[in-house]
């Protein structure tokens, strides 16, 4: 008992499951009232009713989970959280649970590296292994009547862990030095520091001399350029005139134009010696014999085909 480092006043939980021998956690908890006396309190919780407790969080000071001899309890993440929640900080949690020599897969029995990593992840720190034994025959024949697991490497070990020294969601105000530390800059020379330093009223004073802007300019360079000096020198070479990709010399424009009138000057001509000019407006702008005469009126510059005996008429 003297390892639990129970002490007169503290109050403690012992937790049991059905595989606890009564005779033997009645014998533990007289040990532990004898020890913490009247101001202390031994609380005796069954294991499958801890979560339905609703204890109130940091109510006791240790937790002890089945050390109860014989007994074959095993831990949930949950029940491992519950515990931590009521512990008080910096109480300490010793559990004894059966455990895996080896991995098995899809096992029920943690072994003990993961048993001290589901402590850790309930909150706990300081989590440590205290002892470790061969499970008795009695409590092999436990682990199956109870557990219905079937193993010939288990062992018991015994785990401790800690609460950390706050409770979840405490506060505490960081002491911050106010203390002006020196930015180890050397000290700016006033004199120097006025000497880079231009006003307003140093721009009129007569002894600044502004340089005008225009004044940078040529005469060259006030005269607007020749459009064919900015063509690149690529554009529209050979047999065949072709802008280049995304063109902004003006030779795309200029191609486009010369299409145009290409496609007006191909038109037919009717007898009143004109082309499309006012024919594509309609029969109402067209003469007797107009070749467009008769067909629906379309957009300046557009491609009309005419048929052989239209042409023929006009």
């Amino acid at each position: 008992m003297a390892d639990f480092g129970i002490s007169a006043g503290q109050f403690v939980a012992v937790v049991w499951d059905q595989s606890s021998p009564m005779e033997a956690l009645k014998d533990l908890v007289d040990k532990l009232q004898a020890l913490t006396g009247d101001e202390g309190r031994v609380s005796v919780e069954n294991i499958n009713q801890l979560l339905q407790s609703a204890h109130k969080e940091s109510s006791f000071d240790i937790i002890l989970s089945g050390i109860i001899p014989g007994s074959t309890t095993l831990h949930s993440a949950e029940i491992l959280a519950e515990m931590a929640r009521i512990l008080r900080p910096s109480g300490c949690l010793f559990l004894n649970e059966p455990v895996e020599t080896a991995v098995v897969n899809n096992s029920k029995v943690k072994t003990a590296s993961k048993l001290c990593s589901a402590l850790t992840l309930s909150g706990l720190v300081e989590v440590k292994e205290l002892q470790r034994k061969f499970l008795s025959p009695e409590e092999i024949q436990s682990v199956r009547e109870h557990l219905g697991y079937h193993s010939d490497s288990l062992l018991s070990v015994q785990i401790t862990g800690k609460k950390p020294n706050f409770e979840v969601g405490s506060s505490s105000q960081l002491k911050l030095s106010t203390t002006k530390k020196s930015s180890g800059k050397p000290a700016v020379d006033p004199a120097a520091a006025k000497l880079w330093t231009l006003s307003a009223n140093d721009m009129e004073d007569e002894s600044v001399d502004l340089i005008d802007s225009d004044e940078l300019l040529d005469p060259e360079d006030m005269k607007k350029p020749d459009p064919a000096s900015l063509r690149a020198a690529s554009c529209g070479e050979g047999k065949k005139r072709k802008a280049c990709k995304n063109c902004t010399c003006g030779l795309a424009e200029e191609l486009e134009k010369e299409k145009l009138r290409d496609q007006i000057s191909s038109q037919p001509k009717s007898a009143c010696g004109k082309r499309e000019y006012l024919c594509y407006l309609g029969d109402a702008f067209r003469c007797a014999s107009c070749p467009y005469l008769g067909m629906p009126a379309f957009r300046p510059g557009e491609k009309v085909l005419l048929s052989d005996s239209s042409l023929n008429d006009a």
